[in-house]
């Protein structure tokens, strides 16, 4: 009897304890950056119902939460997160971070956007410290969502006390980028490496990821559906999984067709990476070489008709020149993902200062 009595209290004891440690938190559910559209699901980049046309893999893709933030100031000195996404598996080239985890930035005294941690998770719920022993001077906070799983919930915490503030969104203007999965973010160690989200951060622009992985074929539904956007700029990073006869077939409508719906909007075409694995393997090396050889093609022809503000970004050597920057030789390393941006950053800020979009 008295070690039923023991275990009996230590069990309230238990959970009284952590009642405590939930009440000394508040948790806040805050407004979701980095979408072009409202949608009916906070978590989602594109309203599956409004164009549910589109290929199923892609409208299943484009519910992963990819690009997506949220920011606010704090003085806690812990930060905390609930978030929970889907049971699917932890993909093999990706970390439990990128895949379902959560990003943290801080912005520094020099006004910039720092890593300060990062939590990954495989399971569909987690609820845990993110950071801890900070000081007491108010932050800025910018926490990137999972790259690769539909997010369904997320609540920030602070501690009890502490000030909390919700912020706007701190990157301006609206530049769309359509690709595949490295657009998506395969494979980065987590979803601030992305190089969309990189591009941000770096340019103070609003960059917003529509890459859907294994996909952007350039599909007439899914042409559509970025024709029903009105960005600042278009960037297309659409060539890795589009074979080299359908950049052949479908490159002219998706650029005539934005062009069409929006006539001065300067639109961006990057060429696929080099994959590794091309080097080597004779099949890939052949298809690699179509593709941008046909994606150029394509837009000297489109040049030649007349479509004005397109612009070709025209690099073979993405991922530098070492093959030392992909996790698996077709998606980018952490380090591949920093050399794209080193030639993709430099080459937008030249056609935005032509464009006077500042």
């Amino acid at each position: 009897m008295k070690k039923l009595t023991t275990l009996f209290f230590g069990t309230l004891l238990l959970i009284s304890n952590l009642f405590a440690q939930e009440q000394s938190k508040r948790f806040y559910q805050l407004p979701i950056y980095g979408r072009f559209f409202e949608t009916s699901e906070s978590f989602h980049r594109v309203d599956t119902l409004k164009y549910n046309n589109m290929p199923a893999s892609v409208k299943k893709l484009y519910t992963n939460s990819a690009g997506l933030f949220v920011t606010f100031k704090s003085n806690s000195s812990e930060l905390y997160a609930k978030w929970c996404v889907t049971d699917k598996k932890v993909g093999l080239n990706l970390t439990a971070i990128a895949n379902k985890g959560l990003d943290v930035y801080i912005k520094n005294k020099a006004g910039k956007w720092q890593y300060a941690g990062s939590k990954g998770t495989v399971k569909t719920c987690e609820d845990g410290l993110l950071l801890e022993h900070l000081d007491a001077t108010e932050k800025e906070f910018l926490v990137y969502l999972p790259l690769y799983d539909e997010t369904t919930l997320l609540e920030i915490g602070v501690k009890e006390g502490a000030s909390f503030g919700e912020l706007p969104n701190p990157f301006k203007r609206n530049i769309v980028i359509y690709g595949s999965s490295i657009v998506h973010g395969a494979s980065a160690s987590r979803p601030g490496i992305a190089y969309p989200a990189l591009l941000s951060r770096r340019t103070g622009f609003n960059f917003l990821n529509f890459g859907v992985s294994g996909n952007a074929r350039m599909e007439k539904e899914v042409v559509h559906m970025l024709g029903d956007m009105n960005p600042d700029v278009f960037i297309l990073d659409c060539v890795p999984n589009s074979s080299p006869e359908q950049v052949s077939e479908r490159t002219a409508y998706l650029v005539s067709y934005l062009r069409e719906k929006h006539p001065n909007t300067p639109i961006i075409m990057i060429p696929s990476v080099i994959r590794e694995l091309s080097y080597f393997n004779q099949n890939w090396n052949s298809r690699n070489h179509l593709q941008n050889a046909n994606w150029k093609t394509e837009y000297d022809k489109l040049i030649a008709k007349g479509i004005k503000a397109l612009y070709y970004l025209d690099s073979s050597s993405l991922l530098g020149e070492d093959h030392e920057a992909t996790t698996d030789g077709t998606h980018p390393s952490d380090l591949g993902f920093m050399r794209m941006v080193e030639q993709i950053e430099p080459f937008v800020l030249d056609v935005l200062k032509k464009h006077n979009i500042h």
